[in-house]
């Protein structure tokens, strides 16, 4: 059972290899219950990797990872029904219908279908999607398939978010109105988030921010306080100050 007051995600120590290339050292952080956080890195960070540790689709060796209290390693499947997940790349399916993508979703978490009607319901209107629930998913924009895939991670109630450049190729417009639905998520709902991304221009002042660059986290704190530490005006300055990489997207 999870812990009540535990933050939704707690990583402490973790370093990760591939054979003979480093990936992630020794990699400290939180994200509390009802934080937006972001994970802002170049491609090559570390990101997603670290992604594959906190979903168990790679074994942490090195450190522990705790999900709302519950160790990882110890009782997976507890920790891991508390989370939701939108991967980078699309994992819908696409010769089925949008209702039945999140029926699917129901059954594979254990959840009786039959009973779920009101709730697939609401989380189709919320995306903006109800009117599409017959359609298939093929039949969808990026923008749209995105904003399901959304929708389906958040279906069973989980109290954290992973979401892995969730907006990558998107249009400013359909990026901007997917960040604000997950915000939105985050701030009625209390989940915490944890938004990986390399686009500097998805950063509010007001986020948490982990600035992870060649698998070593070099900032972790507000936006507001990144700036400082960097005695930077913008995101992308303090970006570039702090890795010493010229410029973020």
């Amino acid at each position: 059972m999870s812990e009540p007051d535990a933050p939704a995600l707690d990583v402490s120590g973790v370093s990760f290899a591939y054979p003979r290339r480093p990936v992630l050292d020794d990699i400290s952080f939180q994200v509390p219950a009802g934080v937006f956080c972001v994970l802002l890195g170049v491609n090559g960070a570390g990101k997603t990797t670290l992604f594959s540790l906190i979903t168990r689709l790679f074994l942490c060796r090195a450190g522990c990872i705790r999900i709302l209290g519950q160790d990882l390693a110890r009782d997976g499947h507890r920790a891991l029904a508390d989370l939701g997940v939108v991967f980078q790349q699309l994992t819908l399916d696409l010769d089925l219908s949008l209702r039945q993508n999140l029926l699917y979703h129901c059954a594979l978490h254990g959840l009786d279908p039959g009973t779920m009607g009101p709730r697939i319901r609401e989380a189709l209107a919320g995306a903006g999607l109800a009117e599409r629930a017959g359609d298939k998913v093929r039949q969808l924009s990026g923008g749209q398939r995105r904003r399901l895939e959304l929708a389906r991670a958040l279906l069973h109630g989980p109290r954290l978010l992973l979401a892995d450049e969730p907006t990558v190729g998107l249009d400013v417009r359909s990026r901007q109105a997917i960040i604000e639905q997950v915000r939105e998520t985050c701030r009625l709902q209390g989940v915490g988030v944890l938004w990986a991304t390399h686009l500097v221009d998805e950063v509010r002042p007001e986020d948490s921010v982990l600035l992870l660059h060649r698998g070593r986290l070099l900032y972790r704190g507000t936006a507001r306080g990144m700036l400082e530490a960097a005695g930077a005006e913008n995101v992308r300055e303090a970006f570039a100050r702090l890795t010493g990489e010229r410029e973020a997207a």
